[in-house]
């Protein structure tokens, strides 16, 4: 197992993964020219692990200066329960704290009950307190 950056180069490869992988909901700010903002705004958060070259995990990540941010934490199915979304969570946390950030956030649709489950069991508690609302500038509903 290789553990490294995430590239944009990786896109065409994160999208066949992601798409593989119940629980991940794709929009059009997964596109390349999206992922490539991402990241350019996010230098070093965000990880992929690697087996034999081929991506079989993910993890993305972000802040605002305050609070970090989660995204599109996936493992190939076939890859499962061997510890590797344990340790991308950790590589990400480490580099969010190298940052100043202290405090992450992240969104799990309500039918990802696996992905809750996760989330539940290395301490992520879950905030039944607040809603989300979202808008979207503009006329396209995927963003």
């Amino acid at each position: 197992m290789h553990y490294r950056n995430l590239q944009i180069a990786d896109h065409e490869d994160l999208i066949v993964l992601w798409r593989n992988c119940d629980g991940i909901s794709l929009r059009d700010a997964d596109s390349r020219q999206g992922m490539q903002k991402y990241l350019e705004r996010n230098p070093g958060l965000s990880f992929i692990a690697e087996v034999d070259g081929r991506i079989v995990a993910s993890l993305m990540a972000g802040h605002d200066g305050r609070r970090g941010y989660i995204q599109h934490l996936a493992v190939d199915p076939e890859q499962r329960n061997q510890g590797i979304a344990g340790r991308l969570l950790e590589h990400c946390l480490q580099a969010l704290l190298t940052q100043g950030i202290v405090k992450s956030h992240v969104h799990v649709l309500n039918s990802n009950q696996p992905g809750r489950d996760f989330w539940s069991r290395r301490g992520w508690v879950h905030r039944d307190e607040i809603e989300m609302y979202s808008f979207i500038n503009g006329d396209n509903e995927n963003t």
